[in-house]
């Protein structure tokens, strides 16, 4: 994809200021740590470091080294460790370096954290919190640049979220931090230097809620994490051609705000799912079956998808641009399904 902008969404609230979304995410940490001395932050590089993307930086200083953990390269046993202490009382935050490695956790997040509630008759709980990242064009290759949300969103008893932007990125991890199940916080590795609007005030956002982040009226564009910015520019190049787009971005995967998605498309009558995950199996192709089968009697043309090829990330740059979305393919997608020359 493109370089994100760094533009504020259109979001409007009384004592805002505009911050990137590394330092909105450092905030929510800071004030869950300072809310509840339950919380803590454990994972690779987080403490002196404050991550290779230096989204942690200065949390130790404030909270030392017994809440803000370096952990030994050990991605299973980091989230071992944080389930245990989310299963006797404290509410811990994993830090995994790069989505990619949850695939050295899915025994701890997919078997463990996911059933304890549901195996133990209601008796235990697990308020663990993953943060993790996803997205290509950062010249990372294939083991360091897949997207694999939908992965964990496949799992029952797991909680997905996909923040875009700096406000949604602090209110979704502060009620993540809170939340009495197993939430994983998927963020845009290239999106952590853009800006948005975010209160001077707390504040929290429900799981489960999406966005519209642009209205219109000829065709849905449903986009996650860094794609609602290439929904954005596609839609304010459609509307340049003469046709009003809407952007909606549900923000969280696992709850579902089902209502919202397809509310959007009866109004406009088609959509089109922007995801960067891979395009076979994908969140793409399950919110599009949420479209195909709760709004077919309003759809004027059927479902489209613009997500990542089923490849893995290349190294080269101009081969790893060609994989995933950008504004100018869905512009041109979109623009065909309207039926604009």
């Amino acid at each position: 994809m493109s370089t994100p902008s760094t533009r504020a969404l259109p979001k409007q609230h009384e004592g805002t200021r505009e911050i990137s979304l590394a330092q909105a995410v450092n905030e929510a940490l800071a004030e869950e740590l300072r809310r509840d001395p339950m919380v803590f932050v454990v994972g690779e590089d987080v403490a002196e470091a404050g991550t290779p993307f230096k989204v942690l930086s200065g949390l130790v200083e404030e909270f030392g080294p017994e809440r803000v953990l370096d952990a030994p390269i050990s991605e299973a046993g980091i989230t071992g460790l944080g389930l245990g202490a989310a299963m006797t009382g404290m509410r811990p935050v994993v830090d995994i370096m790069f989505g990619d490695f949850v695939t050295l956790v899915m025994d701890q997040l997919a078997n463990q954290a996911a059933k304890v509630h549901y195996m133990s008759g209601g008796n235990l709980r697990a308020p663990l919190t993953v943060r993790t990242t996803l997205g290509a064009t950062r010249r990372s290759a294939a083991q360091h640049s897949q997207s694999l949300h939908a992965w964990l969103a496949h799992v029952p008893g797991l909680k997905v979220a996909v923040p875009a932007t700096p406000y949604d990125a602090k209110g979704l991890l502060k009620t993540a931090i809170r939340d009495d199940n197993p939430v994983v916080v998927f963020e845009d590795k290239m999106m952590y230097s853009t800006k948005g609007l975010v209160p001077n005030e707390e504040y929290t956002l429900p799981l489960g809620s999406a966005e519209v982040k642009r209205e219109g009226e000829d065709v849905t564009l449903v986009a996650t994490s860094s794609m609602v910015y290439v929904a954005l520019d596609a839609a304010a190049e459609l509307e340049r051609a003469g046709i009003s787009a809407e952007v909606v971005d549900p923000r969280t995967l696992v709850p579902l705000d089902r209502a919202t998605i397809v509310g959007s498309v009866q109004k406009t009558g088609r959509a089109i799912v922007v995801d960067e995950g891979h395009r076979s199996y994908g969140a793409s192709a399950e919110l599009a079956a949420l479209i195909a089968e709760d709004a077919f009697w309003h759809l004027d043309a059927p479902v489209r998808r613009a997500a990542a090829l089923d490849v893995p990330v290349p190294f080269s740059p101009v081969l790893e641009d060609e994989t995933v979305p950008t504004a100018e393919s869905v512009f041109e997608l979109a623009k065909a399904l309207v039926g604009k020359p």
